[in-house]
């Protein structure tokens, strides 16, 4: 598309939810409140999984990657959500929406592989018990995780070095809540068809390959099953993996119908709705449909609430409220500085490391035993 006649912007406005008036400041309290609670889950699972003897095994180990991931994608959207919310509306750079964007799409591109690991993990337990052990050692686990992250890492750096070559002209209005594919695509005015062929060769091997392991995954875990003789097999074996099929569920269906089958311009209401889902409410409850639901985290995290309700923790988590609303209401709108992450949450864990009376070896794997 010609460029010669049309003003280049070096900025974006994203709108997010406009007309709010007098659902402001509830609806401002509520992301808040989600936000809150999601870092103490997520937060609460990597401490315990790192802390506790009895959380030491591969399923464990790739729950608290998870909540790793998780932490971090809301980390990087909600404090956007909670400007546009304030002041119906945030100004970024260009440089700063690409920078999210590739930030969400890497822990997005981790989450897909992640969810393909742990089904390949139940479907080792599960049809194959005897090589559990084996098979789904320390050193298998690490790579996988890191591969993982390398492949994030690899593939998104391909989409958003595209992405980089984007201009912007005239109109630089974003009817979303923060930098996503479809809205930067249909905003610039550059010819965008070479990256969305590359979109698209990318996404076989990022969403679909890892689905389809998935699928075959659960075929397999699925035969497995309905040969056990007695009921209370079934229903152990079951109970292993209807958690992770939670996940995948509501993960898959809410990436799938706006990646896959994006709604139509007039439908962007319902655009911004899903993306609410798989941005700030699924990492908020995948703790509790899948973390919280095991018998043994419950136990560790019922001693951890115990524990963690003196004021130290309270006063940490005081402060991280205190800092967003203070950022939110900023009428300069910019990112929170990555920084303010780090120490928000190495602050919340170094106080509930203190309290758990114990190192807490952060993001290292733990020594996985064999059972």
């Amino acid at each position: 598309m010609d460029t010669k006649n049309k003003t280049l912007v070096n900025e974006i406005v994203l709108l997010g939810f406009q007309n709010l008036h007098n659902f402001k400041i509830p609806l401002f309290s509520l992301f808040l409140l989600i936000y809150i609670m999601t870092v103490w889950e997520n937060v609460l699972i990597i401490v315990l999984v790192s802390s506790s003897r009895n959380l030491q095994s591969p399923m464990y180990f790739f729950l608290q990657q998870l909540s790793v991931s998780d932490l971090l994608e809301s980390s990087n959207i909600v404090p956007t959500l909670l400007q546009t919310v304030t002041n119906e509306g945030t100004t970024v750079s260009i440089i700063d929406c690409l920078i999210q964007f590739y930030f969400f799409s890497v822990t997005e591109a981790f989450e897909i592989f992640l969810l393909a690991v742990m089904s390949y993990d139940r479907y080792v337990a599960i049809c194959i018990p005897l090589r559990y052990s084996s098979i789904m050692s320390h050193r298998v686990c690490t790579k996988l995780i890191l591969m993982s992250w390398a492949l994030g890492l690899v593939i998104e750096g391909f989409a958003i070095n595209l992405m980089g070559t984007l201009q912007f002209c005239d109109q630089n209005t974003v009817d979303h809540f923060f930098c996503d594919f479809f809205p930067l695509v249909e905003l610039s005015c550059s010819d965008t068809f070479l990256l969305k062929i590359v979109a698209f060769s990318l996404s076989i091997p990022m969403l679909f390959i890892p689905f389809i392991l998935i699928i075959v995954s659960y075929i397999c875990i699925g035969r497995a099953i309905l040969k056990i003789v007695s009921n209370t097999g079934r229903q152990k074996a079951f109970s292993t993996c209807s958690s992770h099929l939670a996940v995948v569920s509501i993960f898959y269906g809410t990436l799938i119908a706006i990646y896959v089958v994006p709604p139509k311009h007039g439908s962007q209401i319902i655009s911004k709705i899903l993306s609410l889902l798989y941005t700030v409410l699924i990492p908020l409850v995948n703790p509790v449909i899948y973390g919280l639901r095991s018998i043994q985290i419950k136990k560790d995290h019922l001693a951890a609430l115990q524990i963690a309700s003196g004021e130290a923790f309270a006063s940490i988590a005081q402060e991280l409220a205190r800092a967003l609303v203070e950022w939110a209401f900023n009428p300069r709108g910019t990112f929170l500085p990555a920084a303010l992450y780090v120490f928000a949450i190495a602050a919340t864990i170094q106080e509930l490391n203190v309290f758990l009376d114990g190192a807490v070896p952060f993001l290292k794997p733990p020594g996985i035993t064999n059972r």
